[in-house]
């Protein structure tokens, strides 16, 4: 036992509990516990331009590597505040992050102290624990078991408060018989496979849904094991997506009124039953319950109790961690194949790739401005099976998903639920903090891009390399297009003639933002392109600027003003706004009946003048 300031033990506790890198700003409320982290200079420290960025960054990082826990460190008052936002994302998606923020001196709490704000109350529904310590002793407590909450059961986030004299305060801690508590998380039954099993095996056209919980349970390799020994085609969630390689012959495809495709959609409507496991019908993916229900029957595994009905009643539900339960299923199943009373499902598995290989949509475009899809068409080409994917919401990140294949676990690191604008280029720079040998591309509309543009300044001083390509359009595109429901175009438009730029330059002047010379101007390297003939050699060049100056290279891609991107109100109803391609005439087009919208009818307003 030997004597110590509160914030030494803290730190000492990080780096037993496996923490190796932190992003945060510091302030006088929380400088103590940055001069523990100096003393002990065994923790790297990335400093962000904003408190929510850092939030983003731990974020990042936590999902790009198993068993990741991202922290974020800021001061009392506006800082805790900023980083909310960082925290409702990682709760929203099941990521574990802890925050730690600075507080005012125990007697100055609820007394209106310069920035002392009450951020336990405000933390507490947008984290699975939050606490203000108030007694010193306490301190190592608190953060075992922080640890011990963000790792049990669905993880999340915790915020841990540090008002500055708790922080500077002497406690005993004995650091050599520290131990971490043991982590729980619940597991599926025998008599639950058995069940869950015989109902698949009645099934005449099964799916398995595989959601963001396989993933974070690390157990993508016993799901295609499942799904091979089975023979029931995977349909991943947006959050699940890489769980089974793009180009596998059982990926169904993915479902959605948005981030979907349409042999997806089309597999899933011809369903008899859905095995979800790890996932929480979230309703970009289902549309409403009806269309999406009807005709099937419904296993639901989650390791949180209370998503099991939360959206819908299944047929049959089970609490367990995705990989063991999918452990026990593989048990169960093998036994089932030995017996020779396992259903031979080639015939679906047929018709689902039969759709997968014919209903497609059209990426090749020639056309100056660029249009969106040919630049995801590129990305395919150029940037191989081994590249990471970072994006939020946005016509980007809908596209993206609609055109873009994805062959590995935790290679599309996407914000589902929460979807904050500005979320991506912070939480790319976590990945590559993560990994620095990961082949990183972060993918962004011009709005997503310029909400958190300063932390490009993070990746040129802490050389954090990646890929950032910037589809511009000058456009909130997403919210233009949903404004095509109110027959207006009303304050979306990102558009204006930069004075800065000569009319017959490099960049476009009607575009405004500059984010070429932005980028530059934070230490980074940025290229522009404009036409088809220049995007091979636009990716080849930059990756020659990150190999060489270690720096964020941004690509920006100068698309047409408006292009309206595939979507709907329900999955049997998802408007195609360009040319898809149909290789087999005779396919059903059941997800995509409102053909009408292609062509004349699916243009936008004229953008404001």
């Amino acid at each position: 036992m030997a004597k110590m300031r509160a914030v030494d033990a803290a730190v000492k506790i990080l780096e037993r509990e496996g923490i190796s890198v932190t992003f945060g700003v510091p302030g006088a409320a929380i400088n103590p516990f940055y001069s523990a982290l100096k003393a002990q200079g065994k923790i790297r420290h990335v400093l962000a331009r904003h408190v929510e960025g850092a939030s983003h960054m731990a974020d990042g990082y936590s999902r790009a590597v198993a068993g990741n826990i991202g922290v974020c460190i800021g001061t009392s008052g506006p800082a805790g505040t900023d980083m909310i936002t960082g925290l409702y994302t990682a709760q929203a998606d099941s990521i574990p992050i802890l925050c730690i923020t600075g507080q005012a001196p125990r007697a100055r709490l609820y007394k209106e102290d310069f920035q002392a704000v009450d951020i336990e109350t405000i933390a507490k529904s947008v984290t699975k624990w939050a606490v203000c310590v108030r007694e010193p002793a306490l301190v190592p407590m608190v953060f075992q078991q922080a640890f011990h909450v963000m790792r049990s059961g669905r993880p999340g986030p915790v915020l841990i408060d540090l008002p500055i004299d708790v922080q500077l305060a002497e406690i005993e801690f004995d650091e050599d018989t520290y131990e971490s508590l043991v982590v729980h998380r619940p597991r599926a039954t025998r008599r639950q496979a058995e069940k869950a099993l015989r109902m698949m095996n009645d099934a005449e056209r099964p799916l398995i849904v595989s959601g963001g919980g396989v993933i974070n349970a690390d157990a993508c390799k016993q799901l295609v094991e499942f799904a091979e020994l089975t023979g029931i085609p995977v349909i991943p969630t947006l959050m699940g997506w890489g769980s089974i390689p793009d180009d596998h012959s059982l990926m169904a495809g993915m479902v959605g009124l948005q981030t979907s495709h349409r042999y997806g959609n089309a597999n899933l409507l011809e369903s008899d039953f859905v095995f979800g496991i790890g996932n929480r019908w979230a309703n970009r993916h289902t549309g409403s319950i009806d269309v999406y229900t009807k005709g099937r029957k419904f296993v639901h595994v989650d390791i949180e109790p209370t998503q099991i009905g939360r959206v819908f009643g299944p047929d049959f539900g089970i609490v367990s961690d995705a990989g063991a339960a999918l452990a026990m299923f593989i048990e169960v199943a093998r036994e089932m194949k030995a017996k020779g009373t396992l259903k031979d499902r080639s015939a679906w598995v047929a018709t689902c790739a039969h759709r997968k290989a014919n209903m497609l949509r059209k990426s090749h475009f020639d056309s100056v401005p660029l249009k969106p899809q040919r630049v995801y068409q590129e990305m395919n080409e150029v940037l191989g099976r081994d590249t990471c994917y970072v994006t939020t919401i946005g016509l980007s990140q809908i596209a993206g998903a609609q055109f873009l294949k994805v062959y590995s676990p935790r290679n599309w690191i996407n914000c589902g639920q929460a979807g904050p604008l500005g979320w991506t280029l912070p939480a790319a720079l976590g990945v590559r903090a993560a990994d620095p040998d990961r082949k990183i591309v972060a993918l962004s509309g011009d709005y997503d891009f310029q909400f958190m543009l300063e932390e490009l300044a993070v990746g040129a001083q802490h050389k954090l390399p990646y890929l950032h390509v910037v589809v511009n359009n000058s456009y909130l595109g997403l919210i233009r297009q949903a404004q095509r429901g109110f027959q207006m175009d009303f304050e979306v438009s990102l558009a204006f003639d930069n004075v800065n730029i000569e009319a017959d330059g490099d960049a476009v002047r009607g575009y405004g933002v500059d984010h070429v010379t932005v980028a530059e101007g934070l230490g980074c390297k940025a290229i522009r392109v404009k036409s088809p003939n220049e995007f091979k050699a636009a990716f080849a060049r930059a990756e020659e600027l990150m190999e060489e100056f270690k720096v964020p290279v941004v690509l920006e891609f100068i698309l047409e003003r408006v292009t309206n991107i595939s979507m709907g109100t329900e999955i049997d109803n998802v408007n195609e706004f360009e040319e898809i391609l149909c290789l087999d005439p005779n396919l059903s087009l059941r997800n995509s009946q409102d053909l009408g919208n292609i062509g004349p009818k699916a243009k936008a307003l004229e953008p404001t003048k």
